[in-house]
């Protein structure tokens, strides 16, 4: 009679439904997305001109993304930080900066639209900040931590 229980009960525990991932604002998200981020370079496109930032040389950043919320921190040159919430749809991202070390740039809502390419995130973008003189496209290359 044991033996019976115990094959119902695996049986009835291999048969439940796996959760859903969800992209609302709520919710787990893709295991792909979550993680640390190692920013490795940043273009910065404006009036037709392109700066491209090296981050693996003199500076540093990293973003981290749980399945909530997201944290960057930057240092070498002057020390940035921000976070706050995002949500995901598909391969559009948006970014909810709650906290910011620039308070001018706080309550700001920028999308992006993501994309991976093997342990490589890529996010490209608008950042326009009112009040600022900030209006570019930027496209940001991130690693994966290990």
């Amino acid at each position: 009679m044991k033996l019976y229980f115990l094959l119902f009960s695996t049986l009835l525990f291999a048969c439940q439904q796996a959760p859903e991932h969800s992209s609302s604002t709520s919710g787990p998200r893709s295991g792909r997305l979550t993680g640390t981020w190692r920013l490795l370079s940043q273009a910065s496109i404006a009036k037709g001109d392109t700066t491209i930032t090296d981050y693996t040389k003199d500076q540093e950043m990293i973003k981290i993304i749980n399945d909530t919320h997201f944290a960057f921190l930057k240092h070498g040159g002057a020390f940035d930080a921000g976070g706050g919430r995002y949500t995901l749809n598909g391969d559009q991202y948006t970014e909810h900066l709650d906290y910011y070390n620039n308070k001018d740039w706080e309550g700001g809502v920028f999308n992006f639209t993501i994309s991976f390419s093997g342990d490589t995130l890529i996010q490209k973008g608008i950042e326009k900040v009112e009040g600022t003189g900030v209006d570019h496209e930027i496209i940001e290359r991130y690693i994966k931590v290990k």
